[in-house]
């Protein structure tokens, strides 16, 4: 049976997958059940599994014992002898490489990709499209005078005038340099913001991740790491997903204060309030925040004379050696909330610290990452 079998005993709101797949030196063995909405980022390092994966999830492999599934359209279920191939699966798939055809203008790429869906509304879905990636004044370019940012904008908005109903981007932001990496990473985030369809994002860059996950599904080896909420597995340090200089969590608040001769502005999180560097943030609106491990030191009191502006109080949670043998990360509840420290070992016995010892977390820069 190849066609999309609707009726499933899914549940309308449930992503599942679960894949087997070998080959001589590599195994892939998952069992997922991922949110429908926003953004999964598939995390790991080059030849974890990441983009397997997806081209399992795509049909452009065939694992054995697979079960692909969205709410009750079921393009893999082996036990009932169930294969949909890639072209009746209702996604669109954007590459490393935006592969866009040369001798036509933006506008024609686009509504090349039209040709391939049968659903209504599909010139309506592009103009949509184009607006919320913001590429209307490219129309009427070449492909050969556009920036990588550009053509990854453009080769987005193609897959998404299919109207599909799930979004895979296989590590989009690649083959851009930092420049234009950051150019498109806030299109990114409209789309996560704007639209209600589950987007799987394989990634390897902890900026991307930290910037764009909602979920989050650690790979290693071929095998789930971790798998969670973004926020709670970032602030996990038994089995950290990032280590390093760019260990920290994600913090989400609303902004309640601007201070116009400062110009700071005052985020309220589950944990307290922290001062950061206003860069225009509306009052009211809710921001992410991501502080960096190396960015917290402890105290056991409050200090008042200091450059540092944020104190919260908290307490220690847990405690785990860090990549050098000098060095320890602190995990510390400050309300609702989870901090990661790096300090020194020797900075621990100094102070006496230990799980469930009263501290001062000190918080030296914050970044607002939307």
């Amino acid at each position: 049976m190849t066609a999309v079998l609707k009726g499933s005993m899914m549940a309308p709101d449930t992503f599942r997958l679960r894949l087997q797949w070998q080959r001589a030196d590599f195994q892939l063995q998952v069992d997922l059940a991922l949110p429908v909405a926003g953004i999964t980022v598939l995390f790991g390092a080059s030849g974890s599994g990441k983009t397997t994966l997806l081209r399992c999830v795509a049909g452009l492999e065939r694992p054995a014992n697979g079960l692909v599934s969205l709410g009750s359209d079921v393009w893999q279920d082996d036990t009932r002898g169930i294969f949909t191939p890639t072209w009746q699966r209702d996604l669109g798939y954007v590459f490393q490489e935006a592969s866009l055809f040369e001798h036509l203008d933006v506008q024609h790429n686009l509504r090349f990709g039209l040709k391939r869906s049968n659903k209504p509304g599909g010139a309506q879905a592009l103009a949509r499209a184009i607006n919320l990636l913001g590429i209307g004044h490219l129309l009427h370019r070449q492909p050969v005078s556009l920036s990588g940012g550009e053509r990854q904008r453009v080769a987005i908005a193609r897959a998404l005038a299919t109207q599909p109903r799930l979004l895979l981007l296989d590590e989009p932001l690649a083959a851009l340099d930092w420049a234009r990496r950051q150019e498109i990473l806030p299109w990114l985030e409209k789309m996560r913001d704007e639209l209600r369809i589950p987007m799987l994002y394989v990634t390897h860059a902890a900026d991307e991740l930290a910037r764009l996950a909602d979920h989050l599904v650690v790979l290693e080896q071929g095998a789930v790491k971790a798998e969670g909420a973004a926020q709670e597995v970032l602030a996990r340090i038994q089995y950290p997903v990032i280590v390093g200089e760019d260990a920290g969590v994600l913090l989400r608040g609303r902004v309640v204060q601007r201070d116009a001769q400062w110009h700071l502005a005052q985020i309220e999180f589950p944990g307290g309030v922290l001062w950061v560097r206003d860069n225009g943030i509306a009052l009211g609106q809710q921001v992410r925040l991501r502080v960096l491990a190396r960015d917290v030191s402890l105290t056991v009191n409050e200090i008042h004379d200091t450059s540092i502006q944020n104190h919260l109080p908290g307490q220690i949670e847990a405690l785990a050696a860090d990549v050098h043998p000098s060095q320890a990360l602190v995990q510390i509840r400050s309300g609702e909330s989870i901090l990661l420290a790096r300090v020194t070992q020797r900075a621990l016995s100094a102070l006496n610290l230990s799980v469930g010892s009263p501290v001062w977390a000190q918080v030296k820069s914050v970044a607002v990452i939307e």
